[in-house]
């Protein structure tokens, strides 16, 4: 007689309790950029939308930003860390392969045994995580997960590459999910296209290292070999953005059961201005929806920059609790994630 397993038992949805962020210290303006490229403050902007951007000191590591933003969630949820479940964290900036970084900062937060792993889903990292995390709690895994999206990206720029260097910045930010009576979560619309995984990568293997035979590899202004570094297809990425990302920006809101017009917020991965403006076009998003443009005074964070720029909205009071709002996340694999959220 085959055994029946009994199914979970966890809440019938889930929800954003609190989110939080971390921006490092220190601001740097577009012409530091230019003392290494050949370029212009107008023509980052005009490219990019990005003025400035953080960059993290010797003392703001992963675990650290991760921390705060972490701390700072957990208050905004009302929760203590003992009741934090799990812990996942989107990044591809941590440099030890293993233990995940995420068990660290489970650890020193206070959280007990709580489960404890990375995602490595670049720009939609944090997409990823609200579906995992939503899952956990959906099926009675745990009750409350932490999902935090960090990045330091510093250490992955080129900075004489006039193509990318303008473009990343460092911080995290991070939510708690728990449980809700009422929908507050939509259905993920996520994917990859790995027949585009070259058009973002990094620029060599950490592997190229260990045989000691540099002889071929990217040298820098002093000849020094280049440590590995993020490049991309500009063009290509930016026409992908643009149309691919908005039809799945539109499939997350057929999914949830809304239309453009029932949106408040807009709160696409901050990779450039020029993208999000014409998302905001494509979908033809109403007047009234506040639109997340973080990516001016932050740059492309990566994984955090959802979180980030969530928080700064709900802070400054462009988004107020309750709003709906549509989230997207896009980058190399080439992968995706779009859900609708209400947000804490």
């Amino acid at each position: 007689m085959t055994a029946t397993i009994s199914p979970g038992t966890g809440a019938p949805h889930a929800r954003i309790l609190g989110v939080g962020g971390y921006r490092p210290a220190r601001v740097v303006p577009n012409e530091e950029i230019l003392k290494h490229i050949d370029s212009s403050d107008e023509w980052i902007r005009s490219r990019s939308g990005i003025a400035t951007r953080h960059w993290a000191g010797e003392d703001e590591t992963v675990a650290s930003m991760s921390l705060d933003a972490a701390g700072k969630a957990i208050a905004d949820a009302g929760i203590t860390a003992d009741q934090v479940g799990a812990v996942v964290v989107a990044t591809v900036s941590h440099f030890m392969q293993t233990p995940s970084v995420a068990t660290e900062i489970a650890h020193k937060l206070g959280t007990g045994n709580a489960a404890a792993f990375d995602i490595s889903a670049a720009c939609a990292g944090f997409g990823y995580g609200l579906a995992v995390g939503k899952g956990l709690i959906v099926s009675g895994s745990a009750r409350y997960v932490l999902v935090i999206g960090v990045e330091r990206l510093s250490d992955l720029t080129d900075k004489e590459d006039r193509s990318t260097a303008f473009l990343f910045g460092d911080g995290a930010g991070a939510v708690v999910l728990g449980p809700s009576e009422e929908p507050a979560m939509g259905p993920t619309v996520w994917g990859s296209e790995g027949d585009k995984a070259d058009v973002i990568a990094q620029t060599v293997p950490w592997d190229r290292f260990r045989s000691g035979d540099v002889s071929d590899l990217p040298v820098d202004s002093h000849g020094e070999v280049k440590f590995p570094a993020l490049r991309q297809e500009g063009q290509t990425v930016f026409r992908w953005a643009v149309f691919e990302m908005a039809k799945v920006a539109q499939q997350a809101l057929d999914a949830a059961g809304i239309t453009a017009a029932d949106l408040d917020v807009f709160i696409p991965h901050q990779a450039n201005m020029r993208i999000i403006d014409s998302m905001v076009k494509t979908l033809k998003l109403p007047e009234h929806v506040a639109i997340a443009r973080d990516v001016e005074t932050t740059g492309n964070t990566s994984a955090a920059s959802i979180p980030l720029a969530m928080e700064r909205m709900l802070a400054t009071g462009q988004a107020k609790s309750g709003d709906t709002a549509l989230v997207i996340g896009f980058g190399a694999g080439l992968v995706y994630a779009a859900t609708v959220v209400t947000l804490p």
